[in-house]
């Protein structure tokens, strides 16, 4: 039950089926049969609805590849970006939007949030982001305690954002598996999955881990027990792997029965995962010495780090980033909060940017996520009072391809490319001022957000029937 549409029947309208199909736990157990680590066994059941085909033009597009058209027109067609370019053709029968004086962007993506594990309301019986009752708590998943009914997709679906990553909280060294969901209401997080993206491993550093477990008198207590923590888990893992690796290689050349397959571990799975290069590393991380700690780490146990969330001192090792392909999540001006956060400086963003290497914003906040693009202009105007020029359309890769990039989807969405995703924004002004907000959302080039219409902006059941829930603003 939906604003629009009812939630029992929620995304069963008709679209493009992209579900992946469900794994086995394990493959066979009949002699010759190799058993196997399932990738996914907990597969996306989204389904797009259905779009029209639609052309935008006469507008100004931002392609999120830091490219501008002024004018700009993009064509939306069977849930895909068809055309981009000054002008577009118009097939027959197409809805066309004159967007003159308006803008147009790929939809932004968070990869840092915890919607739906830190829900709204706020309080203690949805609050499941942190299982933080052992520093290496790799099994947990976060999709597992995503609520559906969070209000706060809602909001951010109204904020532009079309994809967002949802990360168990930074209690543990070791947090879980991330997320990443379409902001497309279902009934279960299942039905919200991004088809095939990857997940991720939330691993954190820092004072939050040695905070929790040092004031119960345990390991880590000290940043050399996180990193000592951390290599210990690692090492481990390398052995889980091997033992797989051993294993498989035996039974394709017919020497193991399944009943020699190893035992099972589910943490073990997501760090092989992590071994194998299936999963991405999202680390928390503020310090650039800790930062440099975790990549000399990742090279004595084989994995690579994807991005360092938080990352307020990116800046200080910007060029090692970008030498080993690593990006930052960073907010455009928190600071000095806790001691790691103390050099924060407003130009961070930019000055990561500017050395070549991967720039996201992110949010890492139920509220922060609904006005991202005004934090990329925050950050945007920072780096241009030093003098560094950043237009507008290189300023927007921040808030789409790059933390497309940084989540691995990079491929089907983040830029307005044709093929691509249909996940597209239409301002009604400059996206960086404050004064503008989105006018309509599509994802999957069907319209789920518009301004104008009531019954195109979704509810979650949890509000309906509550004082006030709905009335126009």
């Amino acid at each position: 039950m939906m604003r629009f549409l009812p939630l029992a029947g929620l995304l069963l309208v008709a679209g493009c089926a992209t579900t992946d199909k469900p794994q086995p736990a394990t493959a066979g157990t009949k002699p010759g049969d190799i058993v196997s680590v399932p990738l996914d066994p907990f597969p996306s059941t989204y389904r797009a609805y259905a779009g029209v085909t639609t052309v935008i033009q006469n507008a100004t597009v931002y392609d999120g590849t830091g490219k501008k058209f002024a004018p700009g027109a993009v064509r939306l067609e069977n849930g895909k970006v068809a055309e981009i370019g000054a002008s577009v053709a118009i097939p027959a029968g197409a809805t066309v939007i004159d967007a003159q004086g308006k803008y147009v962007t790929p939809g932004v993506i968070d990869i840092h949030s915890h919607l739906g594990d830190y829900p709204s309301p706020g309080v203690e019986a949805v609050s499941d982001g942190n299982e933080a009752t052992s520093p290496s708590r790799a099994e947990v998943w976060a999709e597992h305690s995503v609520w559906p009914q969070d209000a706060g997709f809602a909001r951010a679906l109204a904020g532009g954002v079309t994809t967002f990553h949802v990360l168990p909280g930074s209690a543990n060294l070791f947090g879980g598996r991330g997320v990443t969901l379409k902001t497309v209401y279902g009934r279960t997080a299942q039905e919200m999955k991004f088809p095939q993206a990857p997940y991720s491993l939330k691993m954190a550093c820092g004072e939050n881990p040695k905070r929790v477990y040092g004031s119960r008198n345990q390991l880590p207590a000290t940043r050399m027990g996180n990193i000592a923590y951390d290599r210990q888990t690692w090492s481990d893992a390398v052995i889980y792997k091997r033992k797989w690796d051993d294993y498989t290689r035996r039974a394709k050349a017919g020497t193991a029965k399944p009943t020699d397959a190893p035992r099972r571990e589910i943490a073990g799975d997501t760090l092989m995962g992590v071994l194998n290069g299936q999963i991405l590393v999202e680390n928390h991380c503020y310090r650039a010495d800790e930062m440099a700690n975790v990549i000399d780490m990742s090279h004595e146990f084989g994995y690579k780090v994807t991005a360092f969330h938080h990352a307020v001192e990116s800046y200080k090792i910007a060029d090692l980033l970008a030498k080993e392909g690593i990006c930052s999540a960073m907010w455009a001006d928190w600071y000095g909060f806790k001691m790691e956060s103390y050099d924060g400086i407003r130009e961070n963003i930019a000055l990561v940017d500017h050395a070549g290497a991967c720039a996201i914003v992110h949010s890492d906040d139920a509220n922060g996520i609904q006005r991202l693009n005004q934090e990329a202009a925050k950050a945007m105007a920072a780096g241009n009072r030093m003098g560094f020029g950043i237009t507008p359309e290189r300023a927007w890769t921040w808030l789409s391809l790059n933390p497309a990039k940084g989540l691995g989807i990079a491929d089907r969405t983040g830029s307005l490319e044709p093929g691509k995703m249909a996940d597209v924004v239409l301002w009604n002004g400059n996206p960086f001022s404050v004064y503008s907000r989105p006018e309509k959302v599509w994802i999957d080039g069907a319209v789920m957000y518009d301004w104008a219409d009531a019954k195109r902006r979704p509810m979650a059941d949890f509000e309906l029937g509550q004082p006030g829930a709905g009335d126009p603003k």
